[in-house]
């Protein structure tokens, strides 16, 4: 199944880098759904899990804007704009990863997976870029999973104890 979803990562790359590109070149005839069921077809013998490539393809399509709003603050010095389009749409698959698959994608895998997309179809310092962007994504994403957990435990000791919680102004 690992090396099923490795193909199903590059079918999806490769439809979501099709469509950007188009779209830049300003192609009004481009339709997503085509495109996918093209490169689907292609590998129909080799690719079992269909609807993982359907739902990451569709998926970081739709939450593109969303997904830069993670990205673009991490990359302060790269803004999305200047970002090759295979970069960019390696970033946005790993970070709808991260967030939409999280329980059934390991973090690690999804940035693997990225690092390793980088290296086959980025350039000479893809990887190490994806690499760092990811990470430090991912140690942001820990970080307020974290404090999340910390404000729950603090209002049930407090609920718990039948103290009012401090407010804070």
């Amino acid at each position: 199944m690992a090396s099923n979803r490795h193909l199903g990562r590059i079918i999806a790359l490769q439809t979501l880098y099709e469509y950007d590109f188009r779209e830049r070149l300003g192609d009004d005839t481009i339709n997503l759904q085509q495109i996918l069921e093209r490169n689907l077809e292609r590998y129909q013998d080799k690719i079992e899990d269909k609807d993982f490539v359907n739902k990451l393809t569709i998926g970081v399509n739709r939450a593109g804007r969303q997904l830069d709003a993670v990205i673009a603050p991490v990359a302060p010095d790269w803004p999305l704009n200047q970002i090759s389009i295979i970069d960019r749409d390696i970033l946005r698959m790993a970070v709808f990863e991260l967030t939409e698959f999280a329980g059934a994608v390991p973090p690690k895998v999804a940035i693997n997976e990225a690092v390793e997309l980088a290296k086959s179809f980025g350039s000479e310092n893809s990887s190490r870029f994806i690499n760092g962007v990811l990470g430090t994504i991912w140690r942001h994403m820990n970080e307020e999973s974290d404090e999340q957990g910390k404000q729950s435990k603090q209002t049930t000791s407090t609920e718990a104890s039948g103290q009012e919680s401090p407010t804070v102004e």
